[in-house]
């Protein structure tokens, strides 16, 4: 199997690690997630992750927290990292090298985010995992993830959820809703449809880098995405 893409970086949901449980992080979840991503390293494309905080601590609503925003959005950030440290756990676990960066310094437990340094430990075959989102507050994971992607030269992103695609409307709560096989970046503004924060979905339509939105709960679906099989929605164009 001859991979479509050389490199590419994967978004997660910090949701997604929690896998049955209301908080915190599943040990199964995590496991599976390590297989799929040794499963494409093996194939030579290069690995790159963001992972959201939202297992640990989602501080957006000033009112209910009593957090204020900014206060929230660094507690966030290093949410990410402990995501970041467990998911390079996992990954080394199942004898894949990796690298964690963070964007806030932190020198016992990641390197600081250097973008040189980052394309040459993916060139080497290292995962980076890139934690701490931009180390700036008001801007989510989801525009972390865009950011890096362009500033690393990524083909694509990847963006692992728990539904397999774009629908017309929530899957979850709708069961008339219809899958898009690709959209455009026009289309899915014009139907409002949230793929990803504005901000985040702006810097990959402006920079032409296309997004596939993909079931990363399913063994075996990361493969198929690099490989080129017709797996979640594609955005582009």
């Amino acid at each position: 199997m001859l991979p479509k893409y050389k490199r590419v970086l994967l978004k997660l949901s910090g949701e997604s690690l929690m896998g049955d449980k209301n908080f915190g992080l599943d040990s199964d979840v995590i496991a599976q997630y390590a297989q799929d991503i040794k499963s494409i390293t093996e194939l030579g494309v290069q690995v790159a992750i963001v992972i959201g905080g939202g297992n640990i601590y989602r501080g957006m609503n000033e009112a209910e927290t009593g957090i204020e925003r900014a206060q929230g959005d660094y507690m966030g950030m290093l949410a990410t990292v402990i995501n970041g440290m467990a998911v390079q756990s996992g990954l080394e676990k199942a004898g894949v090298y990796t690298r964690l960066q963070s964007a806030i310094k932190m020198e016992q437990i990641a390197e600081p985010y250097i973008r040189r340094r980052a394309m040459r430990h993916l060139e080497k075959g290292r995962v980076v995992i890139f934690g701490a989102g931009t180390g700036n507050p008001y801007f989510t994971t989801d525009t972390a993830g865009s950011l890096r992607a362009i500033e690393i030269k990524a083909d694509i992103i990847l963006k692992g959820t728990r539904v397999d695609g774009i629908y017309t409307a929530d899957p979850e709560k709708d069961p008339t809703a219809t899958k898009f096989g690709h959209i455009t970046f026009a289309d899915c503004i014009s139907k409002n449809l949230k793929v990803m924060d504005m901000t985040a979905f702006t810097l990959c339509m402006e920079n032409e880098l296309p997004i596939i939105v993909f079931d990363m709960n399913k063994p075996g679906n990361l493969l198929r995405v690099v490989t080129g099989e017709k797996v979640g929605t594609l955005v582009r164009g």
